[in-house]
């Protein structure tokens, strides 16, 4: 059994580590949560507390969760000549983001000890990107260039939970996280003759340290809340980048850098009603500090010509100006008899992104999100599967220093599928 438990957490790391191709955003954890939109800080009462609350971990039976989510993108941007500033009708863009299933699974354990439980995670819990058909985007990239982004992280989460008595419960995660950030794009330096559609290539890996802590409050058989937090985490990351314009300027064509990234704080409060005995209705407030971590990426270039060019046009550092936000999340699951669930939900996502930062290599829209689920028992397994749908609000936006001008959209659908089994 020990054996088996090992191979299967070394596949999923393996695996993990392989995925991400688009870097896109995982906003629900776990096809439970999914299907309840996410709102499970105040109940947390499955192996995922350990991302939710970990609070919620103390008093749950020992099990083994393991779940696979699959996210599909659609993506769009649109824009002419005239938002860039150039002549009516000279150019025309219609691109679309390229059609992917990114399959992304994930391992939760925990291990009952009577009033203490202990618990570990691999999971993805965040990312960022998007990937374009360069011939789409020819007119602004001087070529047909790959335009391709990702920022995503891969946590690996031990976990202890305390239950102080029937009332109180308290948990705390360390987050051990292991960035990835690659990007590919037309080089940005240009001279007299202008774009040289050239492509830009760039790799970097980093870890960093963080802790969650929760506290769970039952209040009675019908209502508990729960409060869970985030610190901000901060990566280092190092690799390599190559751009063949260097060559012209003295340098060789690629160079070592470092570049810091952070993961936002983040906070959340949460309630979770029986109003019957059936019935359970979840909401949340979760709150991210987006214009702290996402701020602006300064790249530092080990090769002194690099270092010297880009300093000189900027090109050493990414401007995003983020914004904090607050998604607000309602979920309700239904238990139609003592072994099969149905779940909902809804959450409202703020777009952090504001115009003035806005490109396709950094996708961020409003989303109104619809979620459903369904949960059955068989024999000593726990089948959960949970499917989200989010409708991403189009963004018109004007040329302004940092951004690419048009319209963006992105909707995203979701869905996910869960395997659990009690340990004892």
């Amino acid at each position: 059994m020990k054996k088996g438990l090992l191979v299967l957490f070394l596949v999923t790391i393996f695996v993990v580590s392989s995925l991400f191709a688009n870097g896109l955003s995982l906003n629900s954890i776990g096809p439970r949560a999914l299907g309840m939109g996410g709102a499970m800080v105040g109940l947390a009462d499955d192996p995922t507390a350990i991302y939710w609350n970990p609070a919620g971990l103390a008093g749950q039976n020992s099990s083994l969760y393991f779940f696979a989510t699959d996210i599909i993108p659609f993506g769009t941007y649109k824009s002419k000549s005239e938002d860039w500033g150039y002549p009516a009708g000279y150019f025309t863009i219609d691109a679309k983001t390229k059609t992917h299933h990114y399959l992304g699974p994930n391992l939760f354990a925990n291990y009952n000890m009577g009033n203490l439980a202990l618990g570990l995670g691999v999971f993805v819990p965040a990312g960022l990107g998007a990937e374009y058909n360069g011939d789409d985007l020819i007119p602004i990239s001087g070529g047909s260039l790959e335009w391709m982004s990702k920022i995503a992280v891969i946590n690996i989460a031990p976990t202890i939970a305390y239950k102080i008595n029937d009332m109180f419960s308290l948990g705390v995660t360390g987050n051990i996280f292991y960035g990835m950030f690659d990007m590919k794009k037309p080089s940005t330096y240009t001279d007299s003759t202008g774009l040289h559609g050239v492509q830009y290539t760039e790799s970097s890996t980093g870890t960093g340290f963080g802790v969650s802590g929760g506290l769970l409050c039952k209040l009675s058989e019908m209502i508990q809340f729960g409060v869970s937090a985030r610190t901000e985490i901060k990566v280092t990351m190092s690799g390599e980048a190559e751009n063949a314009l260097m060559v012209a300027q003295g340098g060789p064509a690629t160079s070592d850098f470092d570049r810091d990234v952070a993961w936002p704080l983040w906070a959340a409060f949460g309630v979770a009603v029986k109003p019957m005995e059936n019935l359970t209705i979840t909401a949340d407030a979760q709150y991210s500090q987006w214009a702290k971590s996402e701020d602006t990426f300064k790249t530092e270039f080990k090769d002194p010509v690099w270092k010297a060019v880009t300093a000189a046009t900027s090109d050493d550092t990414f401007v995003l100006d983020w914004k904090d936000c607050i998604q607000y999340r309602l979920g309700l699951e239904y238990m139609a008899c003592e072994k099969l669930a149905l779940r909902a939900g809804y959450y409202y996502d703020p777009a952090p992104a504001p115009d003035e930062t806005l490109t396709i290599l950094f996708p961020s829209s409003t989303n109104n999100v619809v979620t459903a689920g369904v949960g059955f028992c068989v024999g000593k397994f726990d089948i959960d599967f949970g499917l989200e749908y989010l409708m991403g609000k189009e963004r018109d936006v004007a040329k302004l220093a940092h951004n690419m001008p048009g319209k963006h959209k992105l909707d995203i659908f979701a869905f996910s599928l869960a395997i659990g089994m009690g340990l004892m």
